[in-house]
């Protein structure tokens, strides 16, 4: 494609360079000769794209679309070569064809120094075209599918942050830290104490960066509120025999280029084993979770509709979003509040009978079971903001949790009585 069409006329000349250079080394890369001297080209290649300026990298992203999509000509006859011989050697020929060159330039270019890292930055900064640029689907496919295998958990290593690890990581808990901020050096001392964990996954090709990180409370029993765990001058608790509940209060993801690769499921369910060796004692693993979209919900939704509810309990939640919206929140009691939450996360989605909530397919789909719905649990600004105040309790029961898995699959919600029981 020529780079006049991509408004390179309005640029100038040191951007026009800018991108042409890195565009001849990525095809240099796929070369010949770039296989057999990749990791120089990769080099020069990553070197040149982190100089692009912001209009470059949306055209760069645009010829990785144009220019590095498989011959579709060629992918049609290979495919109906295969469908007539089914041979081994054609699908084989189908596949190489089908793969778009874009897959291998990637490839090659984490052989850089400090490749993967830019491979991780470059999605991150393609994300942030996608909403409005909706050719680039393709090119996020392809990065998402390499980007899964290069992070699959097998390769992860999984580490506990205490107060003695290194200082730059300890700074990076606490600027990546995105459900519950940390307020400076004392608030995160008390959340490594003895009745706290801090677990977070890291890859071998990004040393010192964690990935993705959970927060953990080791307590008596399972909490209604935040408040409680959060407060810094409450004295630990020492006694691991008083650990009955692990509860599972943060999980914030460090790198955006990893957006949508699973990691948090992996990491729930390793650091809830690691726990229980550790904490014999430990019967429960949970959650005490946000609601981030349920104000909003309420604020926009028109009619309350489900098969599954009786037409009475309909009309009177109908009746108790009415309030809301003549009367503010302050109009109807708790109850019926948790209910009206309750219908949220059971019986509303936009495409499917799973949750429209983001966090409670989070959850749900990782294994976990809805347990209980607080009120009164989240009164921060966010959590009046966006919840209402509420927070729920999701079980991750270790014998249930394929199973529940499953369910979820299959469009089922798992969720205690306690909460089927308010509809």
């Amino acid at each position: 494609m020529a780079f006049a069409g991509l408004g390179q006329a309005r640029r100038s000349a040191r951007e026009r360079s800018d991108l042409a250079r890195t565009i001849e080394a990525c095809r240099e890369l796929l070369g010949a000769r770039g296989e057999a001297n990749s990791v120089a080209i990769a080099t020069q290649a990553v070197s040149h794209y982190q100089r692009l300026s912001a209009d470059s990298l949306k055209d760069f992203f645009t010829l990785l679309a144009e220019d590095f999509d498989p011959d579709p000509q060629r992918v049609l006859e290979l495919a109906g070569r295969y469908a007539q011989t089914r041979a081994p050697q054609d699908l084989i020929a189908l596949a190489r064809a089908a793969e778009p060159p874009r897959q291998e330039l990637l490839r090659r270019l984490i052989r850089a120094p400090g490749g993967t890292a830019a491979v991780v930055s470059m999605r991150a900064q393609l994300l942030g075209r996608l909403r409005t640029e909706r050719g680039l689907a393709a090119v996020d496919a392809d990065f998402h599918h390499l980007l899964s295998s290069w992070f699959n958990p097998g390769f992860l290593q999984l580490e506990q942050v205490d107060w003695d690890s290194p200082a730059r990581l300890l700074e990076q808990i606490i600027r990546h830290e995105a459900v519950h901020e940390i307020d400076g050096w004392g608030d995160l001392r008390r959340r490594l104490q003895p009745d706290r964990r801090c677990f977070a996954f890291f890859h071998p090709a990004l040393p010192g960066e964690p990935l993705i990180f959970v927060e953990v409370a080791l307590l008596g029993s399972m909490p209604g509120a935040i408040a409680p765990l959060l407060e810094r001058d409450q004295p630990p608790g020492q006694d691991p025999r008083r650990f009955k509940v692990a509860v599972f209060y943060s999980i914030s993801n460090c790198q955006p280029g990893l957006r949508g690769v699973n990691l948090g499921n992996f990491l729930i369910k390793q650091v809830a084993e690691r726990l229980q060796a550790e904490f014999p004692a430990l019967r429960t693993f949970c959650t005490l979770s946000p609601v981030p979209s349920f104000a909003d919900w309420l604020a926009t939704v028109e009619r309350l509709e489900s098969d599954r509810v009786r037409p009475a309990r309909l009309a009177a939640l109908e009746a108790a979003l009415h309030a809301h919206r003549t009367q503010g929140a302050a109009a109807h009691d708790a109850q019926l509040l948790r209910r009206l939450c309750a219908f949220y996360l059971l019986h509303t989605s936009s495409a499917s009978l799973r949750p429209s909530d983001p966090v409670a397919r989070f959850h749900l789909g990782n294994g976990a079971r809805l347990e209980r719905i607080n009120t009164n649990a989240d009164l921060s600004r966010r959590g009046l903001k966006q919840s209402h105040g509420l927070m729920v309790n999701y079980l991750y029961d270790l014998d249930e949790i394929e199973a529940n898995h499953e369910r979820f699959v299959g469009e089922q919600v798992s969720a205690s009585r306690a909460v089927t029981g308010l509809l």
